[in-house]
């Protein structure tokens, strides 16, 4: 009896696993972020926004949109210039009221890039590039690019267990055009930058000062891009504990901090709260000072927008050579699903313990009896 006891008790134990209510939701992290690939992407100039928790609405569940910013605080900086992720992803063309204010409440600013209208209170930044994926892209929306325009190019690396292609030559044309490769923030922030800049004379120096810009809440501090105009040759420009400020390179298609001369003049990469001495030859009181909408006199910018990052190796794996700047979307990962393999030996256990626990008891009853 007491063994026909054991044997329903431990069957019980096999048994419960498998009927028991599962969890709603199990949620990973990706160590890639914090680890070689995320500090990578961080000195290439990359971006780190959201895009909520993988496969949760998010207008839906607007407690993702604090958890994601949480998930992401705890990994790693949203960009060189600042700590905060500011930009989010929304997978429809219409966003409710209730989701916008969450977002402004988290501290976002920016979102996109399928919304069909401006949304108020946040800055929306459409997908006006195509895609990278193969048999997508056009390279014709690329090139008929306007002057001084942000383009958005989608990348997705997998859907599913499957995996998109990307288009190589899409790629390789991108990383040759003279263009500034840029993210979201770092687009936005510097056109706000260059437009908090002042530019007054004394004697045969010019002071720019760029100020701090309280509408945005956030604490990065990119630099903005000002064109100064006058008729006198430099002699020096520093900052403001006198050193030298470093020269840009023509070439240069990344944001940096710094000046170099142009025709009648020089642009001035400066970043806020500071000011920067231009020492002229001569005395001057003309000059003409336009904050500009792009780094370094390039034409246009472009960034990449990785959408559902939920593992950044993968969405990187074919770029850790690229040029190319990306606004990463990162979306947490599920859990990865228990393999087919556990419920076959968990059933082939339930099968055969109750059949080895009643052979056993059967058995030592038998011995018993021999020995009585």
């Amino acid at each position: 009896m007491r063994g026909g006891i054991s044997a329903v008790a431990l069957t019980f134990v096999f048994v419960f696993p498998l009927f028991a209510p599962t969890v709603i939701a199990e949620w990973e992290t990706d160590t890639w972020i914090s680890n070689v690939i995320g500090p990578e992407r961080l000195d290439n100039g990359d971006e780190f926004g959201c895009h909520g928790y993988e496969d949760v609405d998010t207008q839906e569940e607007n407690w993702v949109i604090q958890a994601c910013r949480d998930y992401l605080l705890g990994l790693t900086n949203s960009t060189r210039w600042g700590k905060e992720p500011i930009s989010f992803g929304i997978k429809s063309n219409t966003i409710d009221q209730m989701t916008v204010n969450h977002l402004i409440d988290s501290g976002f600013i920016i979102v996109g890039d399928s919304l069909d209208t401006e949304v108020e209170g946040l800055v929306s930044f459409s997908r006006n590039g195509g895609s990278l994926e193969k048999g997508v892209a056009d390279i014709e929306i690329l090139e008929s690019a306007d002057k001084d325009s942000l383009i958005s190019v989608h990348w997705r690396a997998r859907v599913g267990d499957l995996r998109v292609r990307d288009d190589p030559d899409v790629i390789t044309w991108l990383e040759d055009q003279q263009v500034w490769f840029t993210t979201w923030g770092e687009w936005h922030l510097h056109t706000i930058a260059g437009q908090a800049t002042s530019v007054r004379s004394e004697g045969s120096s010019l002071i720019s000062s760029s100020f701090h810009s309280n509408q945005d809440r956030i604490s990065w501090k990119v630099p903005g891009t000002t064109k100064l105009l006058f008729d006198n040759n430099v002699i020096s420009v520093r900052g403001s504990n006198g050193q030298e400020l470093s020269m840009i390179s023509p070439d240069s298609r990344k944001l940096e901090i710094g000046w170099r001369p142009i025709d009648g003049g020089i642009l001035l990469s400066q970043p806020p709260g500071t000011n920067i001495t231009i020492e002229l030859e001569n005395e001057t009181t003309e000059f003409i000072a336009t904050p500009m909408a792009t780094f370094n006199g390039l034409h246009h910018a472009i960034t990449i927008v990785g959408h559902h990052t939920t593992n950044l190796f993968r969405w990187t794996q074919d770029f850790s050579d690229s040029e190319l700047v990306f606004t990463w979307l990162i979306e947490r990962p599920l859990s990865e699903p228990i393999s087919w393999i556990m419920p076959i030996v968990a059933i082939s256990i339930l099968i055969a313990a109750p059949s080895s626990i009643y052979y056993l008891v059967n058995k030592d009853s038998e011995i018993i009896s021999d020995d009585r």
